[in-house]
């Protein structure tokens, strides 16, 4: 028999993080009657949008749908100026949430939560931070983001580059003037992708260090119309029912059956309608098999590297900068504006990195096999241990004192996304096994943090200490993940969305990959059947736990 359940923990739930997941589920949990406190490690709130503030940073999901829908007066107030919001327009519209909702008194800043560890007597979680301070608490609610662990640099001689060294999500809040200087991007993923038509005006020379092409769309960015905006908010009740059972969580245009029911002439009509007008990520969806098909994928694939081509007047920049090797969309797909053509400027000098690789930083810049180039300032635009880092880098501690990165350590696995086996009373929003990245975030995390509410609501109605997923559930899950991976793409791809970007990380396909309106239905389900799948635990009229 284990000893008492201790009555009085200083909180009912601690939560991680106070980005988009971290402010709606101080939100909710708190409209919940519960008493929650936030730990956030920078200066105010805002997350993602606090840290990466580097030029050209913005979302690639419209804004429409990048937004709250728990609030509809809050729906019906804010109007966005355009159709991809820019990071500061995303960080102002965060920090209005938290005022409107008065979450700021919940949320202690500048500090880091590194530990968390569960008492199996008492039941409940001790949270030690970078401040010193501790608590105790009932639940812990990780929400500290699924991109915000940077990945380690790990270059040789780095330390030795007597120039400025800056990182895309750590950027200066007071900006970085780098006007007249000799600058590098090391890195064309979205962030890079994002950066260099910005800040290729403002160098005296700009080097862009590529070591994989990457897939890029134009974002076909535009001001929100306020004639638009009237429009869409009339109709906002029946805009977030359609994301909340699409596939991606945000608008669709619908798609135009298989790639490969079309001819050669026909198919490439509808591209180029999707490539001036739809824009975005929805290039993924013009037809629906490109993530499924190889051959189908290949039309796409196809049909973009020719747009490259056409762009970047150089043909052998134009093919340094052709993906190979791997079916589009099984990377990131990448959302730009002017990203090809800015390597028609004079000023700009791709280096490929396959061709001539990094051998290491100097005093003065980078030497690659080609020679060195001379920098004053070198920016990494080099991602994040994805989906995972920001769990594993906290010592968390669950049953027995095993850590969740000792059990994840050959592959993440969780029950929905939301719970581990063994670690009682801890929940994570947009974690491993859930759509997260695959779609609209913002769709997934307030699913994600309205089920764990739900799930708390019915823990205290049948008098539960703890909740806490099975093995036998978490195995389940984990199967039916590997099953909707292997259905597609994306999972025989080395990607971030895969874990290939962290040396020794183990490879699976992170998120879920049957998307986000299936895997609602299924919360919904296992909700509705009482939680199959979670044990919880109820006190014996003794005090102790049955």
């Amino acid at each position: 028999m284990s000893a008492p359940v201790d009555p009085a923990p200083d909180y009912d739930v601690v939560v991680v993080g106070a980005g988009f997941a971290g402010l709606y589920a101080l939100y909710a949990l708190r409209a919940e009657g519960l008493s929650v406190v936030g730990f956030e490690s920078g200066s105010d709130v805002g997350g993602t949008w606090f840290w990466n503030r580097y030029p050209g940073a913005r979302c690639d999901t419209e804004s429409l749908d990048y937004s709250y829908s728990f609030d509809k007066d809050l729906q019906q107030d804010w109007t966005w100026s355009e159709r991809y919001a820019t990071q500061p327009e995303i960080l102002r519209y965060l920090n209005h949430v938290a005022d409107r909702f008065a979450l700021r008194p919940l949320i202690r800043f500048h500090t880091e939560v590194t530990s968390a560890v569960y008492d199996e007597d008492s039941a409940t979680w001790t949270v030690g931070t970078s401040t010193a301070d501790t608590v105790r608490a009932r639940y812990v609610v990780m929400a500290a983001g699924v991109l915000s662990s940077l990945k380690e640099l790990d270059f040789p001689g780095l330390e030795r580059f007597r120039g400025t060294r800056l990182h895309t999500a750590r950027w200066p809040h007071e900006g970085v003037d780098l006007s007249g200087q000799r600058v590098a991007v090391i890195g064309t993923g979205s962030s890079g992708v994002q950066l260099v038509p910005r800040l290729a005006p403002q160098t005296a020379h700009l080097h862009v260090l590529q070591r994989t092409a990457n897939f890029s769309v134009p974002a076909r960015n535009r001001p929100v119309l306020p004639e638009e905006a009237a429009r869409e908010k009339a109709g906002y009740d029946e805009r977030r029912a359609e994301i909340r059972v699409s596939r991606a969580g945000m608008k669709e245009i619908p798609a135009e059956g298989s790639a490969l029911d079309h001819d050669a002439a026909e198919r490439t009509r509808i591209f180029e309608w999707r490539w001036a007008y739809g824009g975005g990520p929805t290039f993924l969806r013009t037809f629906t098999d490109l993530a499924l098909d190889e051959q189908a994928n290949a039309t796409a694939a196809d049909f973009v590297r020719a747009k490259i081509r056409e762009t970047v007047a150089d043909p052998e920049t134009a093919d340094s900068l052709s993906p190979k090797g791997f079916p589009i969309g099984t990377k990131r797909l990448c959302v730009d504006t002017d990203y090809y053509a800015t390597f028609n400027r004079p000023d700009v000098t791709l280096v490929d990195l396959r061709k001539t690789p990094l051998v290491e930083f100097t005093e003065n810049g980078i030497r690659t096999t080609a020679g060195e180039i001379e920098l004053d300032a070198v920016v990494f635009a080099t991602g994040f241990d994805a989906l995972t880092g920001a769990i594993t880098r906290i010592d968390v501690r669950g049953r027995g004192g095993e850590t969740v990165a000792e059990h994840w350590a050959d592959g993440p696995r969780t029950m929905l996304g939301v719970a581990v086996a063994g670690f009682p009373n801890l929940f994570t929003v947009t974690g491993p096994g859930s759509p997260s990245v695959l779609g609209n975030v913002v769709a997934s995390i307030e699913q994600h943090v309205e089920w764990i509410v739900d799930c708390l609501r019915h823990a205290r109605e049948v008098g539960a200490v703890s909740v806490e997923a099975t093995r036998e559930a978490e195995e389940d899950w984990s199967r039916q993940a590997a099953e909707a991976a292997a259905q597609t793409l994306m999972a025989r791809n080395a990607s971030w969305y895969t874990g290939a970007n962290i040396p020794g990380k183990a490879r699976q396909l992170l998120p879920y990959a049957g998307g986000v309106g299936r895997f609602r239905e299924i919360c919904d389900d296992v909700a509705a059947r009482g939680y199959p799948g979670f044990h919880f635990t109820v006190p014996t009229p003794t005090g102790h736990q049955a």
